[in-house]
């Protein structure tokens, strides 16, 4: 893999931004000598670089993976020899991991493509180039060739995806649009959680979230997110630091008085929370793709009952 740095500063996490790589999967690289930074090998990851240096990666073959192919229903939205675009349920984990050995969009995907999917993260993770939480619903793509995964990871890396969500917040945002832009960490209190941390702070990932309220409810309001960064719990942290926590998260907010009997009645047990939408370059043709889902059935039902 060759490229350049998209950033200055540390060189693990500028590689790992470059690259698409995991920071501790580029800290190995690193140690076993695969590293090559402006034609010099690479000695710690805690070398400083600057924006545009050359890289190249020597990556190892994959490691044979532990996850079998099970033979899982895909909403398959997309598919070519180089990449697959699915509409993920709520409710499926994306990769497996502690708790959840099976039963993951990997799992599904390895029966679907009989194997065909990129190696570039090893084991844990084949073909995954970005992911979305268990309970939130829509569109993800996954690489089926290395070249396909290297070409998605620099779009992701220089915030040229196009990626739109559609969410159920409490109460009435104002002003009715606007931007929220803040760092985003592991809270303090909770390891758990990730959390809005001072603009000061060494720790966590600048993310911003531009918001549009599309429709006013009662005692909520249907809104898009157009997210220019992708950090973790990104749109639930930013609505939750207005005080407007998507209805249904179990991690973010509380659901307002008004509304607590009308999820226990529709049995409405997610955070509000839809990947409606998700555009890039094709890696290999350079096609421009843009890609829409609808609402799943269990968000269009909370719309309809909140707009009674």
């Amino acid at each position: 893999m060759e490229g350049t740095l998209l950033s200055s500063g540390r060189l693990d996490k500028a590689l790992a931004e470059a690259s698409g790589l995991s920071r501790e999967r580029v800290k190995g690289l690193i140690a076993e000598g695969a590293v090559e930074i402006g034609g010099t090998s690479a000695i710690s990851g805690s070398a400083k670089v600057e924006t545009g240096t050359a890289f190249s990666i020597a990556l190892p073959a994959p490691e044979p993976l532990a996850a079998e192919p099970q033979d899982i229903p895909l909403d398959v939205v997309f598919e070519d020899e180089h990449l697959i675009v699915v509409d993920k349920p709520a409710g499926m984990v994306v990769h497996p991991a502690a708790g959840n050995p099976d039963g993951t969009l990997v799992n599904a995907l390895l029966h679907h493509c009989k194997g065909q999917l990129s190696g570039i993260n090893g084991v844990a993770r084949p073909g995954i180039v970005h992911r979305i939480d268990k309970d939130t619903s829509g569109l993800l793509v996954v690489a089926k060739s290395d070249a396909a995964h290297e070409g998605l990871a620099r779009q992701f890396a220089d915030h040229s995806i196009i990626r739109r969500y559609l969410a159920v917040c409490a109460g009435h945002p104002n002003p009715p649009s606007g931007t929220i832009s803040s760092r985003i960490g592991r809270s303090d209190r909770d390891r758990k959680k990730m959390a809005v941390l001072p603009d000061d702070s060494s720790r966590g990932k600048h993310a911003v979230t531009h918001y549009e309220t599309v429709r006013r409810l009662n005692h909520a309001a249907l809104v898009e997110c157009r997210l220019e960064t992708g950090r973790t719990h990104q749109v639930r942290v930013h609505c939750a630091s207005i005080g407007h926590a998507l209805l249904g998260d179990p991690v973010y907010g509380r659901t307002p008085k008004a509304l607590r009997a009308l999820l226990d009645e529709l049995d409405f047990r997610r955070q509000a929370l839809h990947a409606a939408r998700l555009g890039f370059s094709h890696p290999i043709s350079g096609e421009s793709l843009d890609f829409r889902a609808e609402l799943p059935a269990d968000m269009r039902e909370l719309i309809d009952q909140t707009a009674r």
